[in-house]
């Protein structure tokens, strides 16, 4: 079994920033990516950021230049989404996604898991 541990949701001013942290642990064999995404009611899930297991970067048009994902090289299976310049239209609730090959009955499978959510605010 694997699980995303995410942190570091809450409520900012506009123009202020935020860090979100995201910690899978459990059988995981190998992984294809980790990244964000965020919805708010009555809308669709969308992609806010998402890296390779290479490094590669993917970015929504509305986020780039202000926010950054990154991982932990010395946390394995540990990435954060540093967020500034925080606009009212940011205000969701992000998701941590990961796509990981896990350990199954002798086999590995690819899955693809999410966090719990975690609420980020932004309002003056």
């Amino acid at each position: 079994q694997v699980q995303l541990v995410e942190s570091g949701g809450g409520l900012v001013q506009p123009g202020g920033s935020l860090r979100l942290s995201c910690a899978a642990s459990g059988s995981i064999f190998s992984s294809y990516s980790m990244g964000w995404y965020r919805q708010v009611p009555g809308k669709q899930r969308e992609l806010v950021a998402q890296m390779t297991s290479g490094g590669s970067t993917n970015y929504a048009d509305s986020v780039k230049g202000r926010f950054t994902i990154s991982r932990d090289n010395a946390k394995k299976n540990t990435v954060y989404l540093q967020m500034n310049s925080l606009k009212p239209e940011d205000t969701a609730v992000y998701y941590c996604n990961a796509d990981f090959g896990v350990l199954a009955t002798g086999t590995v499978r690819r899955v693809v898991y999410w966090g719990q959510g975690t609420q980020v605010t932004v309002s003056s």
